[in-house]
């Protein structure tokens, strides 16, 4: 089984956390960059990251391939076994994944890659971001994780996204949202961030954004 991607994306980090929380023996390949290039196509059809290879088979998007782990290696669940906690659980995902970490990647543009972002953008950005956080604020438990007692798959979710969303809403729009609806993140984020899996990712992801960063100065 091998991880491909790069270690500065949240869903390849994503997937990784669950490999390490679950335990699961993997290669990697963190070399392997978002490409539209025929031969990667052939691999992830849309050319994004994550992709996992698994007996000469590929499969794409983190979600899917978090979804196989968890039905192929059940030792150490990342899903709770009550079918209405599994399913809050994936409810959570939907949320941290569809109405906040897509809405802010608006404005990666401007944050990461040095480009602009329209003010009318901006404000729906927004706005939008606004109704997703609030939804988010209402579904989270934090008691202490986001689904309840027990680490969860949203969890690995939030921890990957909301401190990105907050360093991109910080800087894009002059304020940090998710601190702003969700008080509970910071102290939350940080008792994540003392796990060893997620302190190795954190790490890792760390060093990886400033190996791009020093290779745009070089540029």
């Amino acid at each position: 089984m091998k991880l491909c991607g790069v270690r500065i994306s949240n869903y390849y980090n994503k997937v990784r956390l669950a490999l390490l929380e679950k335990g699961v023996e993997f290669e990697e390949d963190d070399q392997c960059p978002p490409s539209q290039d025929e031969g990667y196509l052939e691999r992830s059809a849309m050319g994004k990251v994550p992709y996992l290879e698994v007996d000469g088979k590929t499969l794409t998007e983190s979600q899917a391939i978090c979804e196989y782990l968890e039905e192929t290696y059940p030792q150490r669940p990342l899903y709770p076994k009550d079918p209405w906690e599994r399913a809050k659980v994936r409810e959570l995902i939907n949320y941290l994944e569809l109405h906040v970490e897509l809405v802010s990647r608006r404005l990666h543009k401007q944050v990461f890659y040095g480009g602009t972002v329209s003010d009318e953008s901006k404000a729906q950005v927004e706005r939008e971001l606004t109704k997703g956080l609030k939804a988010l604020a209402k579904l989270a438990k934090f008691s202490p994780a986001i689904a309840g007692p027990e680490l969860t798959l949203a969890d690995v979710c939030a921890f990957v996204h909301l401190s990105i969303v907050s360093v991109v809403t910080r800087v894009a729009l002059g304020r940090d949202m998710v601190d702003e609806f969700l008080p509970q993140a910071k102290p939350y984020l940080k008792m994540l961030g003392e796990r060893p899996a997620f302190q190795r990712v954190s790490a890792d992801r760390k060093a990886a954004a400033e190996a791009v960063a020093a290779r745009r100065k070089k540029s």
